[in-house]
């Protein structure tokens, strides 16, 4: 009779542990499940949005660790757990960092920031920032910051690149008046003669803060306190060149032609070098448009005007996109991008800046690309995507 009761409770037991392990895996399954969704949700893309966060088994149910540049991401999790009644921490860390001091935003205060893939110079160079740049910090990690640019893109930025501030000093710095560096490539001064000891480098797109305006040159003012004159035939008050500036066919040619030749650099988005995305980006921020960083995420942008190689629908601006059709078992990737100029040609940064051509009968045929078009995309006068229109956006100007 005691064996019998014994071997009933031993079975009750087993049954209960069993059935303990069942709950405890639902419970983790639901909870990657809940993770993946939010990851889904509020961070489908890694290059604009930081959602790194872990689960870690405790007595009293799950610690959330890791880290976030996204608020409400966090408040959606916290409500679904608790929906499913998962105990949980909430450790997770909101970025920006408490050790920042309130210095959350800054300024790049070189000619061209190059933001490297990890706090590292040996790291891939991710993209780049122009003089006068705002963008977030997030973090650091030694001499390097974590920060987000105008057009969301995260990367890491070594200490000489940008300047830390907090938010009212960045509003002090819009509120000033500004100039714009509108010449491909050249120099400012330590005097207002060119002959004067160099000062620095700077590229088309730089801005600077005014000081001053004589005759030929312009005073101005680095975010890092330094002072140096611009030659006024190379640079405008940003205040008129906002006024004037409308991108057009004609004007998205226009400067696409003006960086001919200029050299590939994987990464880069400045006059100084530039990959195949990064040529498009510059050549409509010369225009006054800031749009998505790489060929994949520009590609969501604008409307569609082609998918069959009709090219007659295109008008110069126009973006074409290359690359790998979807197909049952692996889905499309957008991996080139170039910008339509008319007459059957196309302007992109293979090698070099260089004008291609979809006539197979025309000398700068392209074979290649033509054989993997995607699709084109038209972004002037549109609203879809992540399109910034600097009359609209007060990004350098309050």
């Amino acid at each position: 009779m005691r064996k019998n009761r014994l071997r009933l409770i031993s079975i009750f037991i087993i049954l209960l542990t069993i059935t303990a392990c069942r709950d405890e895996i639902r419970e983790k399954n639901e909870l990657v499940d809940l993770l993946t969704e939010i990851k889904s949700s509020f961070a489908p893309d890694k290059r604009v949005a930081l959602l790194d966060i872990n689960a870690i088994k405790s007595t009293n149910g799950y610690i959330l660790t890791g880290e976030t540049n996204l608020p409400e991401a966090i408040i959606a999790l916290d409500e679904r757990l608790k929906k499913k009644n998962i105990s949980f921490k909430d450790s997770i860390r909101l970025l920006p960092s408490k050790n920042l001091n309130g210095k959350t935003v800054g300024l790049v205060t070189i000619s061209v920031a190059n933001l490297r893939s990890n706090p590292k110079h040996s790291a891939e160079l991710a993209t780049q920032a122009l003089l006068g740049t705002p963008v977030n910090i997030y973090k650091k990690d030694g001499s390097w910051s974590l920060i987000q640019t105008p057009d969301k893109y995260l990367a890491w930025v070594d200490g000489g690149g940008v300047v830390p501030m907090t938010v009212s000093e960045l509003a002090k710095w819009k509120s000033s008046n500004k100039i714009i560096y509108t010449a491909i490539y050249g120099c400012t001064y330590s005097k207002p003669d060119v002959i004067s000891q160099v000062v620095s480098d700077i590229v088309a797109g730089g801005i600077l803060e005014l000081l001053e305006e004589q005759p030929e040159f312009y005073k101005v003012k680095y975010p890092d306190n330094r002072e140096a004159y611009i030659n006024k035939k190379e640079a405008e008050l940003y205040s008129d060149w906002l006024i004037k500036t409308n991108a057009t066919e004609e004007t998205l040619v226009a400067t696409s032609k003006k960086l001919m030749g200029l050299p590939y650099l994987w990464g880069g988005t400045s006059t100084k070098g530039v990959d195949c995305s990064g040529f498009t980006k510059t050549i409509y921020f010369l225009n006054g448009m800031v749009i998505p960083r790489d060929a994949s995420q520009q590609v969501h942008t604008g409307e569609q005007i082609d998918e069959i190689k009709d090219f007659d629908k295109l008008v110069p601006g126009d973006l074409l996109f290359f690359g790998r059709p979807a197909t049952d078992s692996t889905s499309e990737k957008v991996i080139h991008v170039g910008m339509w100029v008319g007459n059957n040609e196309f302007i992109h940064s293979s090698g070099q800046v260089k004008i291609s051509s979809v006539d197979k009968d025309a000398p700068n045929f392209d074979e290649y690309n033509l054989n993997r078009y995607l699709r084109s995309k038209r972004l002037l006068k549109s609203n879809n995507g992540d399109l910034l229109n600097l009359t609209k956006t007060q990004l350098f100007n309050d």
